[in-house]
């Protein structure tokens, strides 16, 4: 058993009852959180196998990607509204995707993710045997699911995402997970939901689709299907406690209150919505209906960032400002969404600083411009600056599983400048044989 210490810092556990302490430990035994300490209180530093001293630091728990692609083509074509860039770009960009090229991107991808506090990515995207593998190499935790689509469409199908399942599910001591994913509806039938459906039941896996992201998307199936996405998602059984449903910007009451009656979750990804064009999500009807969201950033490609401080602070200002309430999605309640909610809706024992939780943490350096003044005796403004004033170049330690994966903001599993240089690389290889295939007319 490897023993680690975390002491001196300020603990935001982010439980349920919301506990804060100015100064205290965290012991983490394996990859559990073994006991929380509280300043005055003895602690055993010489049964630690390593002890990292967190004075002026915020210890609290990682945050949770709950929509991600991994990216190889970040800030390409990016003026485009969204059918028109799929087509144009993403498409010709995953089609022409080779192993080689997607270990790399995934690795890039996750770099991002760590050193800006991301712990868990539910990642979507194609070549799951090599994003296994960079997830397993980097330490981070990751939820895999395919890009299905009908055959016509030059994706993935179900065979592959079973497959997939069967090769890397529960790699990396359980680090790595698969799940059944739909790319969405406009490339998929009612016979493919309905299948989807019946192997994430086979395999106890759980579903990752897109649903109601833009007005096109919407208008597209009521001609072709005769109804709403979430309405065909429903009526076919895709959703369910065990489904994350991406963006659901364009949803009706109804489907509202189909999201609610199944337990589905939502992924909110404010920021990639919003570089899109594609509006803003109705969250607080949604949260009003007892649907559990929380936030994803979607893709570099479609946000040219995977900050998820960033995330947590457009989720809060859209709101506000497009309905004109300072009152709405306040900071305590947006840092639960990034984290608590994740969790729940991954099934995944993390989120919160508790006894007997996955030992996922991030470390936060205060003693910073960004982190003045702070107030240390409550949570209340310390709440306030990581999501309104952060970003992801606070976080200074990252602790996944118990291990520590990032440390003085340098990575320990893997060497960073050469994850830049063959991603980059990757790119203008995969660039180059790009060929656009219309899924619209």
């Amino acid at each position: 058993m490897t023993r680690l210490i975390i002491k001196n810092g300020m603990v935001l556990t982010l439980d349920e009852a919301g506990t804060y302490h100015e100064t205290a430990s965290v012991i983490i035994d394996d990859d559990r959180i073994t006991a929380i300490v509280p300043e005055g209180q003895p602690v055993e530093e010489g049964s630690a196998d390593e002890v990292i001293d967190a004075t002026d630091k915020i210890v609290m728990p990682g945050l949770i990607d709950l929509h991600y692609h991994t990216a190889i083509g970040k800030g390409f074509n990016d003026h485009m509204p969204l059918w028109e860039y799929l087509d144009e770009c993403w498409y010709p960009l995953i089609r022409a995707l080779d192993p080689e090229a997607a270990y790399w991107a995934a690795l890039a991808s996750y770099t991002e993710s760590v050193k800006s506090g991301a712990t868990t990515v539910n990642d979507m995207y194609r070549q799951l045997d090599a994003l296994a593998q960079a997830a397993e190499d980097i330490g981070i935790r990751a939820v895999l699911s395919n890009d299905v689509a009908l055959k016509e469409h030059d994706l993935d199908s179900l065979q592959d995402n079973y497959d997939a399942y069967q090769r890397n599910h529960g790699k990396a001591n359980g680090r790595v997970e698969v799940r059944v994913g739909i790319e969405w509806l406009p490339l998929a039938s009612p016979d493919l939901l309905r299948e989807a459906r019946a192997m994430a039941n086979d395999l106890k896996c759980g579903v990752h689709v897109h649903l109601n992201e833009s007005k096109t998307e919407v208008d597209f199936c009521l001609e072709k299907f005769g109804r709403r996405p979430t309405e065909l998602a429903y009526d076919t059984g895709l959703l369910g406690p065990d489904t994350i449903a991406a963006h659901c910007v364009w949803l009706s009451d109804r489907e509202i209150e189909m999201m609610a009656e199944t337990g589905t979750h939502i992924s909110h990804n404010p920021n990639s919505n919003a570089k899109l064009g594609n509006g803003i999500a109705r969250v607080p009807e949604m949260l009003a209906a007892g649907i559990n969201v929380g936030l994803g950033h979607d893709a570099v490609e479609c946000n040219n960032s995977a900050d998820m401080f960033e995330v947590m602070k457009y989720a809060s200002l859209l709101q506000r400002a497009s309905r004109v309430d300072a009152s709405l999605m306040q900071a305590k309640d947006v840092l639960r969404m990034a984290t608590n909610n994740g969790a729940r809706a991954l099934g995944h024992q993390t989120g919160q600083l508790s006894v007997g939780r996955k030992a996922d943490i991030i470390l936060v350096e205060t003693n910073s411009a960004i982190f003045t003044p702070l107030l240390r005796d409550t949570a209340v403004h310390m709440t306030s600056h990581l999501v309104f004033a952060s970003n992801g170049s606070v976080v200074d330690t990252s602790i996944i599983d118990g291990k520590v994966v990032m440390r003085g903001r340098e990575l320990t599993l893997v060497d960073e400048k050469k994850i830049v240089r063959e991603a980059n690389a990757a790119f203008r290889r995969i660039k180059d044989k790009m060929v656009v295939k219309r899924s619209k007319a």
